[in-house]
């Protein structure tokens, strides 16, 4: 193995990425080194680069990620893992010890949030990556925007053969993200109604696994014709163009004017959050997926709130121990189909091209990064 790797290093002057040679990570206990394959292109890392997300740089992004274990940190085992098992992991890496992840709440785990959210390091309060020179770049999640990455065991879970590597990254975040918030925060019974307000790669993978859990009737809410075909090809009733169509208006109308037992946003915008919040049944719940920029805020009516009993809540993400092996088997069965829900693969000399297209809305469902 070489002393040193390309990454693509984002300097925090602006949304654009440079590769650069910076030097091989190295795992610590209860790490792995993992020669990537495949990283996908998530709004969230784009939120970063713009700003509008605060995060330390220098800093090597990259959340969802596929590829092979190059080596184990020392003295470490984990079921599965062992050097060139095919892996992928989830942007949420649990510590495993505090408080929160002793319940069972990988998603809120005290240290993810503290360390690398806020910091861009592991749980030692280091990063693994150094420049040239010696110095420290932060890593978001596991920085997946590399040859190589190190990540904690916790995060990865093996992907049997019968399921392609490159698009396997995007289990690792957007479908990831969206079981979640349908299993968790939702508790999606069979036949429950549903609308999806916003199909980018993790509104999309709301869809598909929507229908995978025997949600009755799914609306796609967009103002994309092409993401909307996109979500009917991927398991949706009904599609409304809300940029021609009121979007509330049009979900009551299809739900004979009672509206969804579930809404889901997925951009995390003032009005499509409001939106969506418009769109329940009577004690009806609305899951707030989509992260905003900055500090934005959204306007919600009180009393109807009361009233109507609606449940209005955040879903971050999934819980990785129990919850990411459970998405690969959705893979693996064929209840859900990642290659399907990749529409552009970039090699990693066309990161900053990729991100530039995501950025002008032309990416249906989920674009990656090849790397290996």
């Amino acid at each position: 193995m070489a002393d040193t790797m390309t990454a693509a290093v984002w300097s925090g002057n602006g949304p654009r990425l440079e590769l650069t040679e910076i030097t091989v990570p190295e795992p610590k206990a209860g790490e792995a080194l993992v020669r990537l394959t495949s990283c996908g292109v998530c709004h969230t890392d784009y939120h970063v680069m713009k700003g509008e997300v605060a995060f330390p740089s220098p800093a090597v992004l990259g959340h969802e990620i596929s590829g092979r274990v190059a080596r184990l940190g020392p003295d470490t085992t984990a079921p599965g893992l062992t050097d060139d098992t095919k892996v992928v992991g989830a942007f949420i890496m649990p510590c495993g010890n505090c408080v929160q992840c002793e319940r069972g709440r990988d998603d809120m785990c005290v240290n993810f949030f503290a360390q690398n959210r806020l910091n861009g390091t592991l749980y030692d309060g280091s990063s693994r990556l150094r420049a040239a020179d010696g110095s420290s770049i932060a890593m978001y999640s596991m920085a997946g925007m590399a040859e190589y990455a190190v990540v904690p065991v916790t995060a990865l879970a093996p992907l049997p053969d019968s399921i392609p590597e490159v698009p396997a990254a995007i289990l690792g975040c957007a479908i990831f993200t969206a079981y979640g918030a349908l299993r968790h925060s939702a508790d999606l019974q069979p036949g429950q109604t549903v609308a999806v307000v916003a199909i980018g790669g993790v509104g999309s993978s709301i869809v598909q696994l929507a229908r995978a859990m025997g949600a009755g009737t799914i609306i796609a809410i967009d103002v994309s014709d092409e993401k909307l075909a996109k979500a009917k090809q991927l398991g949706a009733d009904e599609v409304i163009n809300s940029r021609s169509t009121d979007p509330v208006a049009a979900v009551r109308a299809l739900t004979g004017g009672n509206g969804v037992d579930v809404a889901f946003e997925a951009l995390g915008l003032p009005q499509t959050f409001e939106q969506a919040s418009k769109m329940l049944i009577d004690g009806g719940v609305m899951v707030a997926v989509g992260i905003a920029a900055g500090a934005a805020t959204a306007n919600v009516e009180i009393t109807p709130l009361v009233r109507r009993g609606y449940h209005l809540m955040g879903s971050f993400g999934a819980r990785t121990r129990v919850d990411l092996p459970a998405v690969v088997d959705l893979a693996a069965s064929g209840k859900i189909n990642i290659t399907d829900a990749v529409s552009r693969e970039y090699r990693l000399d066309q990161v900053n091209e990729a991100f530039a297209a995501l950025g002008r809305g032309e990416i249906n469902g989920r674009a990656v990064i090849r790397i290996g």
